[in-house]
This record gives structure tokens, sequence and C-alpha cells, in this order.
């Protein structure tokens, strides 16, 4: 099954704001995003940071004006970032599909095999 544009490795382009003292929780304005740790980045999200986990191999990491969160071995229950809703990701053993909707990853679909390519996650059932 076809998916759209998978999160594993999310660049988002957008604001680079200092992350110097700034944790989840604390008030922000607009929208913008950063990396809060090598395994989390933050989004201003309704007026406040959210933490967003980045458990790939690359984390989070910061480049010119761009923040890249490496979501390939994000879980159920992780929160993802509002430009990622709707799209799709493999889980890491490759069993399903985990997808985001309102701001949460949620299990969509079960597979014998999941694989990723071009962009897309595909579920073999």
């Amino acid at each position: 099954m076809n998916r759209p544009p998978v999160l594993f490795s999310l660049l988002i382009g957008s604001l680079l704001l200092s992350a110097c003292g700034t944790k989840a929780g604390d008030s922000c304005e607009g929208a913008g995003y950063m990396c809060a740790s090598e395994e989390a980045a933050l989004e201003c999200r309704d007026k406040v940071w959210r933490e967003l986990p980045c458990r790939g191999a690359s984390g989070c990491n910061e480049s010119g004006d761009s923040i890249t969160c490496d979501m390939r071995g994000n879980v159920a229950g992780d929160a993802c970032a509002a430009s990622a809703e709707g799209r799709g990701l493999c889980t890491a053993d490759g069993k399903a599909i985990l997808e985001c909707r309102m701001g949460v990853l949620v299990q969509s679909r079960t597979c014998t095999t999941c694989t990723e390519s071009g962009g897309f996650a595909n579920c073999q059932p």
C-alpha cells in the first residue's frame, strides 16, 4: 500500500531558533522548530514548545535554515510534527505502518512486510 511521503527523515525548512534554555512546555510565538538535544526536536505548536522524538540513528540536526529529525525508530504514541500530519512510516521491525494523526504517531496498518522506497511506505498484507 502506498502512503504519502515517509517521515523517517523529516526535513523541516523553518525558522531556526536558538535552543538556549528552551524546553518542552515553555511558551512560544508563531511556528518553528529547533533541536532540543541529539535525540529530540522542539516544535512551537499552539503557543507551546512540544518535544518530538528523533529516535533514528541520525537524531536531530540543524543545518542552515532547516532541522532534520530522523524518525525511523519512533514508536506508536510518539509525538509528530504538524508538517507530518497524514504521513506514514514503517515501524522499526517492518511489521506495521505508523501514521501521524493529530500530533501523535498511531499504528494504521499491520503488515507481513513494510518497506520504504521513494518516499513511500509500502505494506504487504
